[in-house]
């Protein structure tokens, strides 16, 4: 099919009609390793990794060649029958997460693996109340959306679960108490305390977040934020949950999960995406003695089916292989460094924020208001989509570029898609000047 018709067809047969973060639809052909082909033959530099999701390449062979081999084999016989590559994924899992987290429920999506974290943790705990976070995302199933703190993706939920209620993130760009850090001495984790205290019965279930905030634009907390709030969470009776949906997998370098960055060891680990660099998968971690108060009949038709097992295998084999989270550190580091000089030059970019892998910057009109630029965010991806780089977009108000290239990028990549940014931002100046003047 033509571009035209494969547009005109999702239009018609899938919903919600097409999204698109370009005015003209970006139809999708191939990709190999960083880079990305449309059906027009045009070759992009992908650094979004089809959200978070592409840890080590599009169509990476070593990864392909064990699906191919598992789907010859067998493909599905339900998780009601034991097979190897589930057990051999959840044993891998139980030596690399942290603590005595060595148990895992396996399924098809981070949405999914939240809900399980949810019930998990109410069942486990005897309470029913959950505290989320504001500008956080959980997924798209009711559960999931009831933890979201953005409007934006809540639109479809006429009512929300009633055990949920929302603390203040650490948004220390545009902070919700006007402080400045460190000066502030963290003051956003004690909102945590303040909300259970006077929004729950005084005892929750859990807390859950993101240790860096995805949909939100990357939102990083400063480094004491996790150690006030797990003190909190355990003070009231709750189970901390760290939402590694898109910091797992050596994403932030280093180490394996985000939330060792700051130096906490949760109760739950909840994860998806680049678990296995494409191929649908969610899982839960956790103690023993937390699965153990999992009741009634949990099974996940599709969840740790052979070849998704295989496949998440294979990521993290490959990923341990190639020591990419040092790679991710290295690299990650130097793509801080070029964000930062662009950021010096280029006055539309009020915010730089990330670890490792997971970069953002944040686009504003002016840097003392801090106006959201939300169109010039877009004007920018097209841009920089025009010159052949892929970029992502987030933030409540639509202004934040989310990067998030393959954990096995190389320096060079990193300089062509710095390059490509800087060519797309001083595309935009005289515009953007013109604009400044008519106002």
């Amino acid at each position: 099919m033509t571009k035209e018709e494969i547009i005109k067809k999702h239009k018609q047969y899938l919903f919600p009609s097409i999204s698109t973060y370009y005015t003209e639809p970006l139809v999708t052909d191939h990709g190999s390793m960083q880079h990305l082909w449309d059906v027009d033959g045009n070759k992009y530099l992908d650094f979004f990794g089809g959200i978070v999701t592409i840890s080590v390449g599009h169509a990476n062979p070593r990864i392909t060649s064990k699906i191919k081999a598992q789907v010859d084999k067998l493909q599905h016989a339900s998780t009601v029958f034991p097979n190897e590559a589930i057990v051999a994924l959840a044993e891998k899992l139980a030596q690399i997460t942290p603590g005595d987290i060595s148990q895992s429920f396996i399924s098809n999506s981070g949405t999914e693996a939240n809900e399980t974290a949810v019930q998990l943790a109410r069942m486990s705990t005897g309470n029913y109340e959950v505290v989320a976070l504001r500008h956080g995302y959980s997924g798209r199933s009711q559960l999931a959306q009831s933890l979201t703190g953005h409007n934006t993706w809540r639109r479809s939920l006429p009512v929300s679960d009633p055990g949920i209620v929302h603390a203040m993130n650490a948004y220390c760009y545009r902070c919700p108490l006007g402080k400045t850090y460190p000066s502030c001495e963290v003051a956003c984790a004690q909102d945590l305390e303040s909300v259970i205290q006077t929004s729950t019965s005084g005892q929750i279930a859990a807390f859950i977040a993101e240790p860096i905030q995805g949909v939100g634009g990357f939102i990083t907390p400063p480094k004491e934020y996790f150690k006030i709030v797990f003190k909190i969470v355990k003070d009231y009776g709750g189970l901390f949950i760290s939402d590694e949906v898109q910091t797992g997998w050596g994403r932030t370098g280093k180490r394996w999960f985000g939330i060792e960055q700051w130096e906490v060891t949760p109760d739950i680990i909840t994860s998806a995406k680049g678990l296995a660099n494409g191929t649908p998968v969610g899982v839960t971690m956790t103690r023993p003695d937390i699965a153990a108060s999992f009741k009634g009949l949990q099974i996940s038709t599709f969840g740790g089916n052979p070849v998704t097992s295989v496949a998440a295998k294979a990521t993290i084999d490959l990923i341990e292989e190639d020591r990419l989270m040092d790679n991710a550190e290295v690299v990650g580091n130097y793509f801080r460094q070029g964000l930062e000089g662009l950021k010096d030059k280029h006055d539309l970019i009020g915010d730089v924020r990330g670890m490792g892998l997971l970069q953002a910057l944040e686009l504003v009109k002016d840097r003392t208001t801090k106006a959201p630029a939300a169109q010039e965010t877009n004007q920018f991806m097209e841009e920089c989509r025009k010159r052949g780089l892929l970029v992502g977009k987030g933030g409540l108000m639509g202004n934040a570029i989310r990067m998030s290239p393959p954990l096995n990028i190389s320096k060079a990549d990193v300089g062509e898609a710095i390059g490509i940014m800087d060519q797309s931002l001083t595309a935009m100046s005289p515009a953007l000047a013109g604009a400044a003047s008519r106002g």
